[in-house]
């Protein structure tokens, strides 16, 4: 019952949004492609700016750039596809280049402190990894505590329409199933 329900409403919600959907996509391509050819524009003027550079300076200065490119894109692609999917995709790519700049970042540094700069690097990675899979799990669990509320009221209704005889309790009946989609 919970996942015909829950088809219902997808479809629904679907449905809803085709429209919206088909009007905004020229606009949200337009967009998306131009924040790439920028994502692409700055880093090459950036990344211009790091060859003056030479040793670890120069390495983290890449990195940066190709951080800011990559968040760019990232947060391009998730908008244009506005999906779960595509933001925690995104999320991920983001740790990943932030990681590979505070990696950077570390490597002026030796012994110990260059080790705990690469765990607290690591330990960044992870922590932002874990919380884009996080947002996975709580969207899942607030589309099932929605259904088992909607299930919960249903009951109520139909309890209400316990007290009710004949063709009023017919309608409070079928009023009930067409309000919770039953």
């Amino acid at each position: 019952m919970k996942r015909t329900l829950a088809t219902i409403l997808i479809t629904a919600a679907t449905m809803s949004v085709a429209g919206v959907s088909i009007a905004a996509t020229a606009e949200a391509k337009t967009s998306y492609k131009a924040a790439k050819e920028s994502a692409a524009a700055e880093y090459k003027v950036a990344n211009e700016k790091c060859q003056s550079l030479t040793g670890n300076p120069k390495t983290v200065c890449v990195a940066e750039a190709k951080a800011a490119r990559t968040r760019t894109q990232a947060e391009a692609e998730a908008q244009y596809k506005n999906t779960l999917a595509a933001r925690t995709n995104a999320r991920t790519a983001i740790a990943n280049a932030e990681y590979d700049v505070a990696k950077a970042k570390c490597g002026s540094q030796t012994g110990n402190d260059k080790d705990v700069c690469i765990e607290q690097a690591k330990a960044a990675k992870v922590a932002a990894k874990a919380d884009a899979a996080a947002d996975k799990k709580v969207v899942a669990a607030r589309t099932e505590a929605k259904h088992d509320k909607l299930d919960a009221n249903y009951k109520v209704a139909i309890e209400k329409c316990e007290a009710i005889a004949g063709a009023s309790k017919d309608s409070c009946v079928t009023s009930a199933k067409a309000r919770y989609g039953k």
